[in-house]
């Protein structure tokens, strides 16, 4: 069988893909994931928080709550039915923080917890704090001249 034969035969064989419903799904999880955040920053505003100290928290509070619903189990299924709703926002970071740090727990608190939470949002973490020292320091240049 060629490779062109195998590309056909997987094609004919695959289901399809409902690619609107699945892009619906991720709208609606991923806005109802942002009016939530909206609705803490609201309260956390209320219960006397500067606008961005409440923003502050409400993102706390939404990466606490996805990495709970990670180790739950229950994340994963709302996942799956909502696909990129959930990985999108903030939620995603701490399910890419929790997920493998629940999967390989068996392993051990440092070999396995420890080895293995950062191994998706690792290399995320590194290049994102380079860049930010890296242009940081472009910028304080820039206003010393």
């Amino acid at each position: 069988m060629t490779e062109k034969q195998y590309d056909a035969l997987v094609k004919e064989l695959s289901p399809r893909s409902p690619v609107g419903k699945d892009c619906i799904w991720a709208f609606c999880v991923g806005g109802a994931i942002c009016v939530l955040g909206q609705v803490l920053i609201n309260w956390y505003a209320s219960l006397g928080l500067q606008k961005q100290d409440a923003s502050g928290a409400a993102s706390m509070t939404i990466v606490a709550a996805a990495a709970l619903l990670t180790g739950l189990g229950i994340f994963d299924d709302i996942a799956k039915r909502a696909g990129a709703g959930t990985l999108v926002p903030i939620t995603g970071f701490a399910n890419a923080i929790a997920a493998p740090a629940v999967e390989f727990q068996t392993e051990g608190m440092v070999l396995g917890v420890g080895g293995k939470m950062f191994q998706i949002a690792g290399p995320v973490i590194l290049y994102g704090v380079t860049a930010s020292v890296v242009y940081g320091f472009i910028y304080w240049i820039w206003t010393m001249m």
